[in-house]
C-alpha cells in the first residue's frame, strides 16, 4: 500500500550555472507542489500505514526551512535546480520517514521532478 500527501512551499532562488542571458540565472520565485509517498503495511488496529497528522507533523519542520527563503541560502542547495532540491528533501525527509518511496517536487504546474532515492 502507498499513501501520499501534499504540500506547499513559496520560495525564491537562482541558478548560478546557467549561462549569461538565461532567464533563470535571475532572482525568481515558485510555489513549490511537494508530494511524497509512504509505503508500508497497514497497521492493524489503525487502519492505516500512518496518521497524515503525524506525517504532516514529521514534514513541517523541513518545509519550514524551505518556506519563504532564499533556497540559495540554504546549505547544500548553492545551486537549487528542482532536481537537486528534490534530493536535498530526500535526503532531510527519508531518515524520518522509513517507508518514503518517492517524491515528486513541481516548480510550476506544467514541470517538476520525481525522485526516488538513490
Amino acid at each position: 500500500m502507498i499513501i501520499y500527501q501534499h504540500f506547499t512551499f513559496d520560495a525564491a532562488h537562482f541558478l548560478p550555472h546557467v549561462p549569461e542571458g538565461h532567464k533563470c540565472r535571475n532572482l525568481h520565485g515558485h510555489t513549490y507542489h511537494l508530494t511524497l509517498y509512504i509505503t508500508g503495511d497497514v497497521l492493524e488496529q489503525e487502519g492505516w500505514i500512518l496518521d497524515f497528522s503525524d506525517l504532516k507533523a514529521i514534514v513541517a519542520p523541513v518545509i519550514g526551512m524551505l518556506d519563504h527563503t532564499l533556497l540559495n541560502n540554504i546549505e547544500g542547495l548553492e545551486n537549487p535546480t528542482a532536481e537537486l532540491l528534490a534530493t536535498w528533501i530526500w535526503k532531510k525527509v527519508k531518515p524520518l520517514l522509513p517507508g518514503l518511496k518517492k517524491i515528486e517536487l513541481k516548480e510550476t504546474p506544467s514541470s517538476g521532478v520525481i525522485y526516488e532515492g538513490e
